[in-house]
Parts: structure tokens; sequence; C-alpha cells
């Protein structure tokens, strides 16, 4: 049981329901994240985790429900409002989301020239800095298209925490990348938590990376949260679909779904 007080989340999430058309993707998700905590949002794909971070960091208006950050609903912001708001949030994106066209350095101190009117000397030193928090210290001049997939994605990092942020978004950060990378990037948001206290919200379905970072879980199934709570509740849970999660079992079909599959198969009715 979640026994925090309303003031010590910074995010709130509330009865969120969000669609595509006619198809709901979302279906009143809530959840709380505590400030200075790390909060995985875990399930397979095409369960919506995605989705709403997307509407968390107000890329998407929801069909209803609301999206409180540091005390404001974004939902009813106008976009002047909530770009100020989001000053503080950083975001790292799972393609990591850098300018192909300019350079590492230039794309770390983006945010910082066009957010600040601090001098250009200061932006130099400030990107020196989180380029070597995140382990690329002499990067500034290459370009993006030289690095590797793990090293865009730290660069994505030192992006996301120029100006400081008091959250920090990941989606999918270490998808694509091989065991060692992951657990490199696994370190590095322990390492960035620690030193700039912030909180961080993390978009996966490595569960590798869940044990390692998570403070806490939600976990999604058809766009509804099926689990919230610690590791240790997480492992312990019985909920079948939590279950079949850690134990990576692969979906089981009737012989009635094989047989409507084949019938679509041989008749090409997809």
């Amino acid at each position: 049981m979640d026994s925090a007080k309303r003031e010590d989340y910074i995010i709130r999430v509330e009865d969120l329901v969000v669609a595509f058309d006619s198809r709901v993707v979302l279906n009143g998700v809530s959840l709380n994240v505590r400030r200075g905590e790390t909060m995985v949002i875990l399930g397979g794909s095409g369960c919506g985790k995605s989705t709403l971070l997307r509407h968390i960091i107000g890329l998407r208006r929801p069909e209803s429900g609301k999206i409180i950050i540091k005390g404001r609903d974004i939902t009813q912001l106008d976009n002047e409002e909530l770009s100020k708001l989001l000053r503080k949030v950083g975001v790292v994106f799972q393609s990591s989301a850098l300018f192909n066209s300019i350079s590492v350095g230039d794309n770390v101190a983006l945010p910082l020239r066009e957010h600040t009117k601090l001098e250009e000397s200061t932006i130099q030193i400030m990107t020196k800095i989180k380029l070597d928090m995140v382990g690329l210290a002499g990067y500034e001049s290459f370009m993006p298209s030289e690095l590797s997939g793990g090293m865009k994605k730290r660069a994505a990092f030192a992006r996301a925490i120029s100006m400081d942020p008091e959250i920090l978004f990941c989606d999918e950060p270490s998808a694509g990348q091989d065991p060692i990378i992951a657990a490199g990037l696994d370190q590095l948001i322990l390492k960035l938590k620690k030193a700039l206290k912030m909180t961080i919200v993390v978009v996966t379905h490595e569960m590798a990376s869940m044990y390692t970072i998570a403070d806490r879980v939600i976990m999604l199934r058809g766009g509804k949260v099926i689990f919230r709570g610690t590791q240790k509740e997480f492992k312990a849970s019985d909920h079948p679909r939590v279950k079949q999660f850690i134990d990576r079992r692969p979906e089981e079909y009737s012989e009635e779904e094989i047989g409507r599959y084949a019938r679509a198969l041989t008749s090409n009715s997809f």
C-alpha cells in the first residue's frame, strides 16, 4: 500500500483515457510518482506504455483524465504554460532523436541556447560537464553519425540533463543495445539520479533493467494497470500476467484460435 502523502508526489496521473480512432489504448490509467524515486513502467509490446509516456510529457492530449506535474494539471495548460513547466523536464527518446546535421556538442547545447540567456562561454562549459557526466568527454565536435548506438544514447542523456531537470523520462533507453551496453546505460541512470537528485520515469520491457534501477514498478496490459508496487512485491505477485512475464513464458493459444489463424492464412483474408 502506498502511504505517501499527495504532496510527496511530483507526478500524478488520474483516470487517463486515450483512444486512437475508435480503439481505446489507455483505459482509466492512474499512477503516482514520488519525488526522488525511479519508477519503471513495464509491459509487453503494444500495452500502451510509450503512449502513456508521450501523454505525461505533453506531446498528446488525452480524451479524459488528469496529468498533474508539480501540482499543475498539464491537460489544462496552454502551449506557453506547458512549455515553461516542461523546461525542468528532460526526455531521452527511444531513437535518441539527435539532430544529425549538428555536432554532439551543439545537440547538448541546444536547450540552453533556446531557453536560457547564458553567455556562450558558459554554455560551452556546461556542455562539456554534461558530456563528461555521461562518459563522452572530448566528443563535442563529433557528428552523431560518427557515434555507436550506445554512444548516441549517452549523448541523448547529456542533452536531456543539460537544463538540470527535476524529472527525467526515458523511453526504452536500452532498446536495440547488447546486454553490456544496456547494463552500462542502467548504471548511467543510477549515476545521474544520485548526482542530480532527479525523479526518473523509465518505460521498458527489459526485466534486467527494471531489477537494476527501479524503486517501484507499474505494469500495463491492454491499456490498464495490472500491477503497482516495489520490486519485492513484483517478484512475489501471483498475478498470472506478472508471473508469465517473470518466467518468460510465451502466449498460449486455444485450438479454436489456432484453427482461426490457419483458416485466415489459407484464405488470404488478413
